[in-house]
C-alpha cells in the first residue's frame, strides 16, 4: 500500500513508508513505535491517527483503536480541508469495518460528500461503504450522482446493477426493471455501449421483463459486436430464441454451438429441448443448484404428434452421428452420451426400446467404460430400464472381461466400472453371503495388484483403483446389515485404514471411517478423522454435516465448541469480507459477478446449518456453565435473556432456508443426517437415490430450531422464578415481576410440551415418573434432545 502514497494530510511519504512496511511484515510493535514518533511530530494529523488506530486494531486492542479512530474523525470534521483526503478516510474505513462499526465510516464519507459534492473519489468511497452495507437503494442514488457528474458508462452500470440487486433481493421488480431499462436506453441513444458486460446486463434486464424479442433485436444489432467470442453470443441467442418460443431457430443456433464445442452437454440438452419443443430447461422454476446439480433434465413428455416426434428424433440422431464422425478426440463424451439421452426421450414418449438403450450403453462402455465418471454418466439411463434388461446389460458387461483391454489402467478402470454398475443396479447385493464375501476378496486382490500402477504418481494424486476399497467397505457394511455379524463391520474399518496407510490423502476413505466410527458410538475417533480432512472455507458449510449432528449429541463439548466456533468464524468472516469481492467486481466492470457474489452471500445467510449452529452455540454455552449459577446468568445476559431466540422460534416457520450440504459424499447407509438404515431391519437396499432430500429435511430443521430456541429463555425464567431475591421492578433487559415471569414460563412450558406431543400435565407426569423410577428411562431417552429445555426449566421452577 505504501507505493500509493505521496502526501497524506501534509505528511511526506518517507515518514509514512516505514510504518506501512512494518504493518505489511506484521511487525506491529515496530509499526506502533514509528507511528508514535510520527504523531509526536504531527499531533493533529487525522491520517497519523488513522495509521495508529489501524496498528492497534491489528494488535487486538480494539477499544484503543476505536478511541483513536474517533479522535481522527473529530479532527476531520473540525478541518473541512482535510476531508478532501480520501486516503485518510479509506484508512479509517478499514479500521471501522474491522471493528464492526461500518456505520461510522459511512458517516464520515456522507459528511465529506455533503461538503464536497463534486469530488468523485469521495463519492466512490461512499459507494463502497454502501456496497459493504448492502444498501442497494443508496448505492443506486450515489452511482446516479457520479454518472451525472462525469457521464461515464461504468457509473451508469453501477446504478443499474444496484437496481437489479433490489429486484433479486427485494420487491418492486417490474417497475425497477423498467427504470433500469430506461436508464440504459437513454444512454445507448446518446453514447451507445462500449463494454461486453454492459450488453449482458442490458439483455438480462429485458429477459426479466420477458421481452426476449427486444433482447434478440439488440443482440443482432450493432451492440451485438461487443461480444467478441462467437460461442458466447450464440449461447445467449439460443436461450432467447427458446424462451421466446422460436424453437426451430433455437435448434439451429444450438447446432452451431455443438459444432464449435462438441463436448457441451448442457448445450445438447437445450438443442434436444428445442427440437422437441420442451421449454423445461428455460422455465423460471428450473433447478439451479450448484452444490447438488441435477444429472438429467426433468423434461416434459412431448406433446408432438408421433410423426413429427419421430422426424425430430431422426434429425437429432443424424446430427449426433455427424458430430461423432467429426470428433477425433477420444475424451469427448457428449456426442456418445447424447445417443442415450435420445433413447431416453423416446422411452418417455412411449416409442422407446429397452434393447436400443442397452445397445447404446454397451457402445458407451466400450469407448468410455474405463473412466471413473462412467457410472455417474449412465445412472439416469439405467433407471429407465426394467430389472430384466439391467441384468442383461450386466451380463454383456461381464462378457467383456473375457477380452480385457491391453492397457493395464484401462482394463482396471473397466473392471471397477462393472463393480459400480452392479452396485447401482442392486445385483451385487442380491448375491448369497459367501459369494458376496468372495466378491469383496476379489476387489481387495485387484486393489493390491494395481498398486504398482500408481508408484510414479504424486502422493496427493488419485491412485489407480482407489475406488475399490470404498466398494469393499460398502459390501462389508451390507453383509453386516444382512447378518448382524460385527466382524464384517470391523473388517470394513480395517480395510479403509489399510488403504490410508498406503495413501493418506484419500478423503473418501476418511469420510467412510468417520461414519463407521460414528455408528459404533466412538465419536472421538470419528471427529479425529473429520479433522484430518482439514476442511476450510466453503467446505465447512458443505461438508460439516458429516460430523456436526453426532457432535451435538456427544459429551465432547470442548471439541464441539471448536467445531462450531470455526464454522461460525468462517461464515461471519465471509459475510464481512464478501463486500470486498463485490466492490472489486464493480471496479473491474464484471457486473454479472456483482449479482453472483451478493446472491451467494444471501444464500449463505439463509443456511439452515448456520441457523442451527447459532442456536446450538448458545445451548452449548449454557451446558458448559450449568454448574455455576453466576456464570450461567452471565451467559444468559449475553444472550439478552433469551428474548432473541424466542423471537426466532416464533419466526422460524416463515423463514426461507437454504440447504447447502453436499449429500452426494455420504455413504449409502446414511443418505441424510436423519437417516441410518443400519439402525433398522435389513431391507435389501443397495442403492439410495440422494436427490430431492431437502423437503424431507426442512420441516425437521424448523422443528428442532423452534424447540431449542426456547431453552435460553426458559432457563432464564426458571432461575428468576426460583430466586428468593427476585426484584419486582421491570427492567429493560427482559426480566419481569414474579407473576409475569411465572405466566411466561408456564406459557413456554405448555408450548414446548405441545411440540413434544404432550399436554403440560402429561409432560410433567412423564418427567416425574422417570425421576421417581415409576416410568422407564427409555421414555425420556426417546426424545431427550428435545426434552432438555422442558426438564431443565421444570427443575428450576
Amino acid at each position: 500500500m505504501a507505493s500509493k502514497f505521496g502526501l497524506a494530510g501534509g505528511i511526506p511519504e518517507r515518514r509514512v513508508r516505514p510504518i506501512w512496511d512494518a504493518i505489511d511484515s506484521r511487525q506491529f510493535k515496530n509499526a506502533l513505535k514509528h507511528s508514535t514518533s510520527l504523531l509526536a511530530k504531527c499531533p493533529n494529523s487525522p491520517y497519523a491517527l488513522a495509521l495508529k488506530s489501524l496498528i492497534l486494531e491489528r494488535m487486538g486492542k480494539s477499544d484503543e483503536a476505536l478511541s483513536v479512530c474517533l479522535n481522527a474523525k473529530d479532527l476531520l470534521y473540525k478541518n473541512e480541508s482535510l476531508l478532501m483526503d480520501d486516503l485518510t478516510l479509506s484508512t479509517l474505513q478499514i479500521v471501522f469495518q474491522r471493528l464492526d462499526r461500518l456505520d461510522l465510516a459511512t458517516g464520515c464519507y456522507e459528511y465529506a460528500c455533503s461538503k464536497f459534492p463534486s469530488n468523485l473519489d469521495l463519492m466512490m468511497g461512499l459507494f463502497n461503504c454502501y456496497v459493504r452495507e448492502y444498501s442497494f437503494v443508496k448505492q443506486q442514488q450515489t452511482a446516479i450522482k457520479m454518472y451525472k457528474l462525469v457521464g461515464e458508462e461504468r457509473f451508469l452500470l453501477w446504478a443499474v446493477c444496484s437496481i437489479q440487486l433490489q429486484v433479486f433481493c427485494g420487491n418492486g421488480g417490474e417497475k425497477l426493471a423498467m427504470l433500469a431499462e430506461g436508464l440504459l436506453k437513454k444512454h445507448v441513444a446518446s453514447h451507445s455501449l462500449h463494454e461486453p458486460e454492459a450488453l449482458i446486463v442490458y439483455i438480462s434486464i429485458l429477459e426479466q421483463q420477458a421481452r426476449c424479442g427486444d433482447a434478440l433485436e439488440i443482440l443482432s444489432g450493432k451492440l451485438g459486436s461487443l461480444l467478441i467470442i462467437e460461442v458466447d453470443k450464440l449461447r445467449i441467442q439460443g436461450r432467447l430464441l427458446a424462451r421466446s418460443g422460436d424453437y426451430a431457430t433455437g435448434a439451429d443456433i444450438y447446432e452451431k454451438i455443438l459444432e464449435l464445442c462438441p463436448d457441451d452437454w448442457e448445450c445438447f440438452l437445450h438443442y434436444l429441448g428445442c427440437l422437441l419443443e420442451d421449454g423445461s430447461s428455460w422455465s423460471n422454476g428450473v433447478h439451479n443448484d450448484p452444490i447438488n446439480p441435477q444429472k438429467s433434465v426433468d423434461c416434459k413428455v412431448s406433446q408432438l404428434p408421433d410423426e413429427v416426434f419421430h422426424s425430430r428424433i431422426s434429425t437429432s440422431l443424424a446430427f449426433v452421428k455427424k458430430l461423432q464422425a467429426d470428433t477425433s478426440d477420444d475424451f469427448i463424451r457428449c456426442p456418445y452420451l447424447a445417443i442415450l439421452e435420445i433413447e431416453r426421450r423416446k422411452q418417455l414418449h412411449g416409442k422407446g426400446n429397452d434393447d436400443d438403450i442397452v445397445e447404446a450403453l454397451m457402445l458407451y462402455f466400450l469407448k468410455f467404460g474405463h473412466l471413473a465418471s462412467f457410472s455417474s454418466d449412465v445412472e439416469a439411463f439405467l433407471q429407465v430400464l426394467s430389472p430384466d434388461k439391467k441384468t442383461e446389460f450386466l451380463a454383456k458387461l461381464m462378457k467383456t472381461l473375457d477380452s480385457p483391454a491391453t492397457v493395464p489402467t484401462k482394463a482396471l478402470g473397466q473392471s471397477i466400472t462393472i463393480f459400480k454398475i452392479q452396485e447401482l443396479t442392486g445385483n451385487l447385493y442380491k448375491l448369497p453371503v459367501l459369494e458376496l464375501e468372495s466378491c469383496a476378496v476379489q476387489m481387495v486382490k485387484m486393489y493390491c495388484k494395481s498398486l504398482p500402477l500408481s508408484k510414479d504418481l504424486d502422493p496427493q494424486e488419485s491412485m489407480h483403483g482407489e475406488e475399490l476399497l470404498s466398494m469393499v467397505c460398502n459390501v462389508l457394511v451390507q453383509l453386516f446389515w444382512r447378518t448382524r455379524h460385527l466382524g464384517y463391520f470391523i473388517e470394513a474399518i480395517m480395510v479403509l485404514e489399510f488403504g490410508l496407510t498406503i495413501r493418506r490423502y484419500i478423503w473418501q476413505y476418511k469420510i467412510l471411517l468417520l461414519h463407521l466410527y460414528s455408528h459404533l458410538g466412538v465419536i472421538s475417533l470419528a471427529y479425529e478423522w473429520y479433522k484430518s480432512l482439514d476442511m476450510k472455507n466453503i467446505l465447512m458449510e458443505t461438508v460439516s454435516h458429516h460430523i456436526l449432528p453426532q457432535m451435538l449429541a456427544s459429551p465432547l463439548w470442548g471439541d464441539l465448541n471448536n467445531l462450531l466456533k470455526d464454522y461460525l468464524k468462517f461464515m461471519d468472516d465471509h459475510f464481512r469480507e464478501s463486500a470486498d469481492l463485490t466492490f472489486l467486481a464493480y471496479r473491474h466492470r464484471n457486473y454479472s459477478k456483482v449479482i453472483e457474489f451478493v446472491q451467494f452471500k444471501e444464500r449463505l445467510q439463509r443456511s439452515n446449518q448456520y441457523l442451527v449452529a447459532r442456536v446450538e452455540t448458545s445451548v452449548l454455552q449454557l451446558k458448559q456453565k450449568a454448574d455455576n449459577i453466576e456464570e450461567e446468568e452471565d451467559v444468559l445476559k449475553s444472550l439478552n435473556s433469551g428474548v432473541h431466540f424466542v423471537e426466532l422460534s416464533n419466526e422460524i416457520g416463515s423463514k426461507t432456508l437454504t440447504f447447502n450440504e453436499d449429500f452426494h459424499s455420504r455413504p449409502w447407509w446414511t443418505p441424510t443426517t436423519e437417516k441410518n438404515y443400519l439402525l433398522g431391519p435389513f431391507e435389501g437396499l443397495s442403492y439410495c437415490p440422494k436427490e430431492n432430500l431437502t423437503k424431507e429435511r426442512e420441516e425437521n430443521v424448523r422443528r428442532v430450531v423452534e424447540k431449542k430456541s426456547l431453552l435460553p429463555r426458559m432457563i432464564y425464567l426458571s432461575i428468576h422464578s426460583a430466586s428468593a431475591s427476585l426484584k419486582e421492578s421491570v427492567e429493560e433487559n427482559g426480566s419481569k415481576s414474579g407473576s409475569k415471569i411465572s405466566s411466561e414460563l408456564k406459557f413456554l412450558l405448555e408450548h414446548h410440551a405441545k411440540m413434544l406431543g404432550y399436554s403440560l400435565s402429561d409432560a410433567v407426569e412423564v418427567v416425574m415418573g422417570v425421576s421417581s423410577g415409576v416410568k422407564s428411562f427409555e421414555v425420556y431417552l426417546c426424545c431427550q434432545s428435545y426434552c432438555l429445555p422442558f426438564v431443565t426449566a421444570l427443575c428450576f421452577s
